[in-house]
């Protein structure tokens, strides 16, 4: 089966599915960003890093994701990470819910961070799963019963289950496509 966009059968490509979680700021700093590795159509585990933003987490941000700043108080900036999160996208392809969202906050913070190849699976979902009342990531995760089975303590609105989630959403919709 050829790739969605016309490319190598997408078992053969390797895709770095991401999710961030910023401060509230605009334009918002990283907090917590966690990238799913798909490899060979195989969902691996999330890479997870909590990072200490330059600025405070506002309390609208904390009441969604439920970070606090106490809890990132001690962590280390971005740039600490910077080139462990690089080396996990090098060479994937690189795949978001609402893409542009976490594109823009991760070019931000990663110097030279340009990814070749972008998917953006609310925009797939959305051709591929139409009629739908909502394409938010929970509501397609509801619809398409993908959230079974989520490692203990991941939860909705932190970078490691979204990541999770909108990773085992391109799966799905991969296999649909047959």
């Amino acid at each position: 089966m050829a790739d969605i966009d016309g490319q190598a059968p997408w078992t053969e490509s390797r895709y770095a599915v991401a999710d961030v979680e910023g401060n509230g700021q605009q334009p918002p700093d990283l907090v917590e960003p966690a990238i799913v590795l798909i490899d060979q159509g195989t969902v691996g585990e999330p890479l997870t890093w909590m990072v200490k933003p330059p600025r405070p987490i506002t309390p609208l941000a904390c009441r969604i994701h439920g970070i606090s700043n106490q809890q990132v108080a001690s962590d280390p900036p971005v740039t600490e990470y910077a080139a462990d999160i690089m080396a996990v996208f090098d060479g994937a392809i690189f795949v978001a819910h609402n893409a542009h969202v976490d594109l823009s906050v991760l070019a931000r913070e990663l110097p030279g961070f340009q990814p070749d190849q972008v998917i953006d699976t609310l925009k797939l979902a959305r051709r591929l799963v139409p009629g739908l009342p909502s394409y938010k990531l929970g509501a397609l995760a509801e619809e398409l019963k993908l959230a079974a089975d989520m490692p203990v303590g991941l939860k909705p609105h932190r970078a490691a289950y979204d990541a999770l989630m909108c990773a085992r959403l391109l799966a799905h919709l991969r296999r649909q496509v047959r």
